[in-house]
């Protein structure tokens, strides 16, 4: 249902058939609540409580194939949410690491997803501006919640050759979808993608916001 929803995506598409795969084995219906299991596989976000949601599927997709993800690729997730993200990069490489600074949701998560057999999956309560040092570097950093600016130690916890995927803005501005790009040299390169709307970023960030 999700897959064919992608496939049939009239502004985008998604080439990368293992995301699709990806995107078909995970049931998204299990990380919504009940009262919107009979929306889950619509392509718009829902509410999951604690003022955050779960983003669209398109969405969830097209920044998965945008980290280009390798089989035993090292993947951080900012912003755990309800699980729904790293269940779909687990299906791309064990190793994902997940930070939700909403302690109940991490909770909840973390419960869900051992419950649905993501062993691998790694889940930190903690404010993702600070990325998780101590499991750095990753090949790919993907950011479900919107800061002002790129939050500095991301860069730095992102391999050479690795990829940052991340909304951009503040709440009452509009925000843009970037791909950042650190090459062999450690040069960053900034691409810009597309309006989106993310709940935004809280702890260290919301110190940047005016």
């Amino acid at each position: 249902m999700v897959r064919d929803a992608l496939a049939n995506y009239p502004y985008h598409r998604i080439h990368d058939q293992r995301v699709l795969e990806a995107m078909r084995q995970v049931p998204r219906h299990k990380f919504v609540p009940p009262s919107l299991q009979a929306v889950a596989y619509q392509n718009y976000p829902l509410s999951i409580g604690y003022g955050q949601t779960i983003s669209q599927p398109f969405i969830v997709a097209h920044m998965t194939e945008l980290l280009e993800i390798k089989p035993g690729d090292k993947i951080l997730e900012i912003g755990t949410g309800s699980g729904y993200q790293a269940a779909v990069l687990s299906e791309l490489t064990p190793y994902v690491y997940t930070i939700e600074i909403v302690e109940e949701l991490g909770k909840q998560a973390a419960q869900l997803l051992h419950r649905l057999g993501y062993e691998t999956i790694r889940v930190k309560i903690g404010d993702g501006y600070e990325g998780w040092p101590e499991e750095a570097p990753f090949d790919g950093i993907i950011v479900t919640c919107a800061p002002d600016d790129i939050p500095p130690p991301l860069i730095e916890q992102i391999k050479p050759g690795g990829r940052i995927v991340i909304p951009m803005g503040n709440p009452w501005e509009t925000q843009v979808l970037v791909l950042v790009e650190k090459d062999k040299k450690g040069n960053i390169k900034k691409t810009r993608q597309y309006e989106v709307r993310f709940v935004p970023m809280t702890g260290k960030a919301q110190r940047y916001l005016p």
